[in-house]
C-alpha cells in the first residue's frame, strides 16, 4: 500500500497554498472572519494545534514528526520513508497491519506521508472515535515492535516502490537528475525514497535507532481539525500523549547550506519508453520561510501569471498564438525549510522542436521582464487563486495538512493564518521584484526528456 508522496506534482505548491487561502477566504470574507487556531504545549514538549470546524461531527487527527528525508545520516538514505512504512507493523496491543483495519472498522480512513522536512500520520474519523485513534497513535509512538520478520519484507516493498515510482518513469528519473543538479550536495538533491543500494542495506537496528532518536513527543506536533475545541481536546491530549516521557533530546537540525549552481546547467535524458519530448526548467528560489510573507506571496502570484492556466502569459503566447506547444505550466515550490524552486514545464507540438520551444519560452520571459505585469494580469491571478480557495477551504484534512506543512517548514501559525491577506497585498512591483530575483539573478537547471535516438 502506498503511504507516501515523494514526487511532487507540478502544481503541488500552488494547491497547498490554495488551502492556506481557503482557511480564511470566503465570498467577500475578510481574514478576521476565521479565528486563529488555538495552540498549547504538553509538559513533555509536544506541541498541539486545534482547528475548529463544526460543520460535521468529524475530526482529522494528525501527528507530525520533525524529521524527514533531509535529516538522514550519510549512508542511510531512505530511512525516514522506510520507517513510515514500519510504523504500521504493530505493538503489543495492536498486531501488524491491524492499525488501519481498526480505523476502517470504525468508519475512518488513515494514511501517512514523508517529506524532506517531516513525517506525518493521520486519521479521519467520527468525533466520538477520536479517543480511540489518539490512544492507538500514542501507543505506536512508544511501543512499536520491530523484528527482522517484519522489517526485511517491508524493505523489499520499498525497493519495489522505488522501481515503480522512479525507475519505471523516465520523467521521474529526469526530475531526480535535475534536483541533484540544482541542490548539489544538499539532501534536497536526492529523492525522498533514497538511494537503492542504501535502502537495500537498511537493518532492523537502523530502524530502531531512528525510532528512539526521533519519535519522541518533544519532536512531535499534534494537529486536530474538525468538530472539537481546545477545551475539549486538552484533557484528551494530556491523557494519551502527555504521559509519554521524552526518550531523546529535542532534535536540532544541522544541515549544510544550499549552494546554488554558479552556472546554468542542462540535463538531457533519452529513453526508449519516451514517445514525445518534454522540456523542464528549475530556478533556484527561497522557501516560504526564507522568502518572507511578501516575497513568498509574490512568487505564487508570479507563477499564476506566467503559467497558471489557459489565460497565462506563456500559454497564450506558446499554445494559442504561436502553436509551438500543447501545454505549458509554471509553479513555485516554497514548502521546503532550506530553499525551494521555481519551475517551468512545457510540451512541444507533436513532432515539434524543443529548441524552438525553449527559444519561445525565453523570449516570452524576456518580454515579461522588460514590459512588466499589467493591472489586468495581476487582478486575474488573484481572482483565480481566491476562487479556487473558496472550494479548497471545505476540505478539513487539507486545512490540517496546510497548517502542519507550514509549521514543519518554518512558518508560524500567525503567518499561515494571514497568508490570504498577503496575496491581497501583492503589487505589480512585488511581482516584478520576485521575477527578477528568480528568473534573472539565478542560474537555472534545464531538463530535456527525449525519445531514444533523438538529436
Amino acid at each position: 500500500m502506498l503511504r507516501t508522496r515523494y514526487l511532487a506534482a507540478l502544481s503541488f505548491a500552488l494547491l497547498i497554498m490554495l488551502v492556506f487561502f481557503g482557511l480564511a477566504f470566503g465570498r467577500g470574507s475578510s481574514l478576521t472572519a476565521a479565528p486563529l487556531p488555538e495552540t498549547f504545549e504538553l509538559s513533555n514538549g509536544m506541541n498541539v494545534l486545534v482547528i475548529p470546524d463544526h460543520r460535521a461531527p468529524v475530526v482529522t487527527h494528525m501527528v507530525w514528526y520533525q524529521v524527514g528525508a533531509a535529516d538522514e545520516d550519510a549512508g542511510k538514505t531512505g530511512l525516514a520513508h522506510f520507517f513510515e512504512h514500519l510504523m504500521f507493523k504493530g505493538t503489543q496491543k495492536i498486531g501488524p497491519g491491524q492499525f488501519s483495519r481498526i480505523v476502517a472498522r470504525n468508519g475512518g480512513k488513515d494514511n501517512a506521508f514523508t517529506h524532506y522536512d517531516f513525517t506525518a500520520y493521520f486519521q479521519v474519523i467520527a468525533k466520538d472515535r477520536l479517543p480511540l485513534v489518539m490512544e492507538m497513535e500514542a501507543d505506536r509512538m512508544t511501543h512499536l515492535q520491530l523484528t527482522d520478520a517484519e522489517v526485511l519484507p517491508e524493505r523489499d516493498v520499498v525497493l519495489e516502490e522505488l522501481r515503480m515510482r522512479i525507475e519505471n518513469k523516465p520523467s521521474a528519473e529526469l526530475q531526480s537528475e535535475m534536483n541533484s543538479a540544482l541542490y548539489g550536495e544538499h539532501p534536497y538533491g536526492r529523492d525522498i525514497i533514497g538511494y537503492k543500494d542504501e535502502i537495500a542495506a537498511l537493518t532492523t537496528q537502523d530502524a530502531l535507532d531512528f525510532y528512539k532518536r526521533y519519535y519522541t513527543p518533544n519532536n512531535a506536533t499534534l494537529i486536530v481539525a474538525g468538530d472539537v475545541t481546545a477545551k475539549e481536546l486538552k484533557p484528551l491530549a494530556e491523557k494519551y500523549y502527555g504521559s509519554i516521557e521524552r526518550r531523546a533530546p529535542t532534535f536540532i537540525r544541522k544541515r549544510p547550506d544550499i549552494e546554488w549552481p554558479d552556472e546554468s546547467k542542462r540535463v538531457i535524458r533519452r529513453d526508449a519508453r519516451v514517445r514525445e519530448a518534454t522540456w523542464m526548467r528549475y530556478y533556484p528560489a527561497p522557501g516560504y520561510a526564507g522568502a518572507g510573507a511578501k516575497e513568498g506571496a509574490a512568487l505564487d502570484v508570479l507563477a499564476e501569471i506566467l503559467g497558471g492556466g489557459t489565460t497565462s502569459r506563456l500559454y497564450r503566447s506558446l499554445v494559442v498564438e504561436q502553436g509551438i506547444s500543447t501545454g505549458v505550466q509554471s509553479w513555485y515550490e516554497g514548502s521546503r525549510l532550506d530553499g525551494g524552486k521555481f519551475g517551468l514545464y512545457a510540451l512541444p507540438q507533436v513532432g515539434g522542436s524543443l529548441d524552438k520551444l525553449e527559444e519561445g519560452i525565453e523570449k516570452e520571459l524576456a518580454n515579461f521582464l522588460a514590459e512588466g505585469v499589467s493591472d489586468e494580469e495581476l487582478d486575474r491571478a488573484k481572482t483565480v487563486i481566491v476562487a479556487s480557495a473558496v472550494y479548497a477551504r471545505d476540505n478539513q484534512r487539507s486545512m490540517a495538512y496546510a497548517y502542519g506543512e507550514g509549521l514543519m517548514t518554518g512558518m508560524s501559525v500567525q503567518e499561515i493564518h494571514e497568508w490570504p491577506d498577503r496575496i491581497r497585498d501583492v503589487t505589480k512591483e512585488d511581482v516584478m521584484a520576485a521575477a527578477r530575483s528568480v528568473l534573472q539573478d539565478t542560474h537555472p537547471v534545464t531538463g530535456e526528456l527525449l525519445p531514444e535516438g533523438a538529436k
